[in-house]
C-alpha cells in the first residue's frame, strides 16, 4: 500500500493508460483537481473514494468539433445543454465552432459576446474557434492573441443566410488566410467540399424533382470533397500553413492526407462517428434526422474508414454535433434538400466507439483513447489534458462495459432530443464522469451544471503536433 496525501482516490477500475493499447488494474489518486498518481494498492487518510470497479476508466473526451450556436441563437441549442450531453457521454471539454451563432465568430467583438454567453453556464470546459471568411483576414491574429485554438473555413456554402451568418471562403481569402495563419503558428481546419460542383449537381437534381436522401447524397460526391481536400494540400504546401481537415466522409480522402503527412507537410484528419456507424441507405430510413454534409457514404465506404482508423491513419473523431429544432429536418412539405443539415450525436460519441469499435470489431480500447482525448489535446493546445497522467487534469470517463440498454429520447440531454441513434441497443454505458476530480456527471445524479471553464490556447500552445 501506498501512502499520499490524496483527496480523492479512484479505485478497481481498468485504466486505459497513455502508450498502452489494453487497460491496465490502477488506482487513480487526485489532488487539487490534478491526477497525482497512477497505481496500485493507492491509500491517504480521510480521502475520498470512488468506487470504480468493473468499469473502464477513459481519459475524458475533447470533442473539437460541436456547434451550440451561441450567442443568439441557443433555442437551436446552447451552452447548458450542449454540454451537458457531452457530460453524460463521457466529455469534459469541447471547441465550439464559430458559425451558426449570430454573430458568426469572426473577429474579436463576436468571440466577446460567445465567451460571455458561455461563462458559467457550461459542464465542462470549453475553448472557441474563430472563422476565416471574406474580409476578415484583419482578424484571424486579433483573435488568435485572444485565444481561439484555430480557424474554421469553408469552401462550400455553410448554409443560412443574413447579416451576421458565416460564409464560405473564395480561393483567395482561402490562401492568403493560410499564408497569414501560418506567419503567427496557427492552424486550420478545413470544411472541404467543392462548392461548384455540390451546387451544380443540387441545382440539376431539383429541377429533376430528385430531392430524396439518395439524390442529396449523390449530389455531394466524393470527387467533390477530394477535389477540396487536394486544393487545400496545395495552399497548404505552398503557404507552410498547418492544416486539420474536419468531417472527412471518404476513404480515399484519408489515405490523400496521409500520403501529404508521411511526406512532411503538418496536416491532420478527423472523421465523425456517423461516417463510422451509418450509410446513405440509413439517412434513407431514418430521414433528415440523418442528413448531414459531407453526406453518409456506402457501407464499402464506412469499412474502410474503420481500418483506417484502426491503422492509424485519422488522427481523431469529434461528433460535428449540429442540432436545430425538428421541424427544421421534418415540417410538413419540407424536402430531404431543404431540412437542415447536421447530426446531434455528441453525447454518443465514446459509447459508439466503445460499442462497435472496441466490442464488435475488436479495436484496443488505447486507440480509442488516442482519437477522443490524446490526439485532440496535443493538436490544440489543450495543455492540461488529453491522457491519465500525473500531472495532468483528473478528467475521467468511467463506463460500465457490461451495461447495455437502448437509447431512448428520454435519455438524451440535448435541447431537441432526436438522433440517428435513438432505438440502437448500446453494449456500454457512461456510468460517471470527473472533471478536474469533480463529479460532473453519473447515471444516478445526472449532469451537474455549470462547472466547466474557457481553455484559451494563445499563441504559445499552437508549436505542438498530434
Amino acid at each position: 500500500m501506498e501512502e499520499r496525501g490524496f483527496q480523492k482516490i479512484v479505485r478497481g477500475g481498468l485504466v486505459v493508460l497513455p502508450g498502452h493499447d489494453e487497460p491496465q488494474q490502477a488506482d487513480i489518486g487526485i489532488c487539487g483537481g490534478r491526477i497525482a498518481a497512477v497505481g496500485t494498492g493507492l491509500e491517504a487518510a480521510g480521502a475520498e473514494i470512488i468506487d470504480a470497479g468493473g468499469c473502464l476508466v477513459m481519459p475524458g473526451g475533447i470533442d473539437v468539433h460541436v456547434h451550440f450556436n451561441e450567442p443568439n441563437m441557443g433555442h437551436w441549442e446552447g451552452f447548458p445543454t450542449g454540454s451537458a450531453a457531452l457530460a453524460a457521454g463521457g466529455f469534459t471539454a469541447y471547441a465550439d465552432m464559430p458559425l451558426n451563432g449570430l454573430p458568426a465568430t469572426v473577429d474579436t467583438a463576436a468571440l466577446a459576446l460567445k465567451a460571455e454567453a458561455a461563462e458559467g453556464r457550461s459542464a465542462v470546459d470549453y475553448a472557441f474557434w474563430g472563422g476565416l471568411v471574406p474580409g476578415k483576414l484583419q482578424e484571424l491574429e486579433p483573435m488568435a492573441e485572444a485565444g481561439v485554438i484555430g480557424f474554421k473555413a469553408f469552401v462550400s456554402k455553410p448554409g443560412g443566410e443574413g447579416e451576421g451568418r458565416f460564409v464560405e471562403a473564395d480561393d483567395w481569402t482561402l490562401y492568403e488566410g493560410m499564408r497569414r495563419i501560418a506567419s503567427f503558428g496557427g492552424v486550420l481546419a478545413l470544411h472541404a467540399e467543392n462548392d461548384s460542383m455540390t451546387t451544380a449537381l443540387g441545382d440539376a437534381m431539383r429541377r429533376e424533382g430528385r430531392t430524396g436522401a439518395l439524390d442529396f447524397a449523390a449530389s455531394r460526391p466524393p470527387i467533390a470533397e477530394l477535389e477540396a481536400v487536394n486544393r487545400a494540400l496545395f495552399y497548404a504546401g505552398r503557404t507552410g500553413c498547418r492544416l486539420h481537415f474536419v468531417h472527412i466522409s471518404h476513404p480515399d480522402s484519408v489515405e490523400l492526407i496521409h500520403s501529404a503527412k508521411k511526406s512532411g507537410m503538418d496536416v491532420t484528419v478527423e472523421t465523425c462517428p456517423h461516417y463510422l456507424m451509418l450509410t446513405e441507405e440509413d439517412m434513407a430510413r431514418l430521414g433528415a434526422v440523418a442528413k448531414c454534409a459531407p453526406p453518409l457514404r456506402g457501407a464499402e465506404s464506412r469499412d474502410r474508414l474503420w481500418e483506417q482508423l484502426a491503422a492509424g491513419k485519422i488522427d481523431l473523431v469529434a461528433s460535428d454535433h449540429s442540432p436545430s429544432p425538428f421541424e427544421l429536418k421534418e415540417a410538413p412539405g419540407l424536402s430531404f434538400f431543404d431540412g437542415w443539415g447536421g447530426i446531434s450525436g455528441a453525447q454518443s460519441t465514446m459509447e459508439l466507439l466503445l460499442h462497435e469499435g472496441v466490442g464488435k470489431r475488436g479495436l484496443p480500447a488505447g486507440l480509442v483513447a488516442r482519437v477522443l482525448s490524446q490526439a485532440p489535446a496535443a493538436r490544440f493546445g489543450f495543455a492540461a489534458k488529453g491522457g491519465i497522467v500525473p500531472g495532468l487534469d483528473a478528467d475521467l470517463a468511467l463506463v460500465d462495459m457490461e451495461h447495455r440498454y437502448t437509447l431512448e429520447k428520454g435519455h438524451l440531454q440535448y435541447l431537441h432530443p432526436h438522433s440517428p441513434y435513438e432505438g440502437m441497443e448500446f453494449g456500454c454505458r457512461v456510468a460517471g464522469t470527473l472533471l478536474r476530480g469533480e463529479l460532473a456527471y453519473s447515471l444516478e445524479s445526472g449532469v451537474l451544471p455549470g462547472g466547466g471553464a474557457r481553455i484559451r490556447a494563445g499563441l504559445g500552445s499552437y508549436a505542438g503536433k498530434a
